[in-house]
């Protein structure tokens, strides 16, 4: 597949930090992502009290859609600025603990409980640790994860999923050679072979 000179691209964790710190999250929808809406029930397939992941979560309006909805919403996310933005622009109160398992790490429980918050790098995440999820919303992550992490992200992806889970995927369909990403395009064929 031809992915242009996006093969090689790499984005730091400082950048995606740097891209917090300075606002610039164009990626961010204050309304919620259309595509969650419209596919929902391909999503929850009936089922109510699900866990659903949120990789890459920044701070998504969907997660405290999905929790007002009576589900458990678990997400991970690098920026802590992100996180401490998503509880204070829905007026949540929560907590904060360190994650033994990894250094560093901290962990983010509205007092509801029902979301939680990783604060760490994705793949320092594991089953042991979050347990596994009926389902994921993956909006803006494996389009965001640099392409010679894809493999180690899906391993890790389909690690944290039940067997009957369900997992929503949105990607972006342009010519890779015309923009050097982020998002980074993943052609279909890519999708299939990482997923099966």
């Amino acid at each position: 597949s031809d992915v242009g000179s996006q093969k090689e691209r790499v984005v730091t964790e400082e950048e995606w930090l740097q891209k917090w710190e300075m606002g610039n999250i164009g990626f961010h929808k204050e309304e919620g992502h259309p595509l969650l809406q419209k596919y929902l029930d391909v999503l929850l397939n009936g089922r109510s009290g699900l866990r659903i992941f949120f990789p890459l979560c920044g701070k998504a309006v969907e997660m405290k859609w999905l929790a007002d909805m009576g589900h458990s919403v678990v997400g991970v996310e690098i920026s802590e600025q992100a996180v401490k933005e998503f509880f204070s622009e829905h007026s949540l109160p929560y907590c904060e603990e360190p994650v033994p398992e990894i250094s560093g790490a901290k962990m983010f429980q509205s007092t509801s409980g029902n979301i939680s918050l990783y604060c760490c790098s994705i793949y320092d995440l594991s089953s042991s640790i979050v347990g596994k999820f009926d389902g994921v919303w993956d909006r803006g992550a494996l389009v965001a994860v640099n392409p010679c992490d894809r493999q180690r992200y899906a391993s890790l992806m389909i690690s944290l999923v039940e067997k009957n889970s369900s997992y929503l995927l949105v990607t972006v369909s342009y010519d890779p050679n015309k923009h050097k990403g982020t998002p980074f395009y993943v052609p279909e064929s890519e999708i299939k072979t990482l997923f099966g």
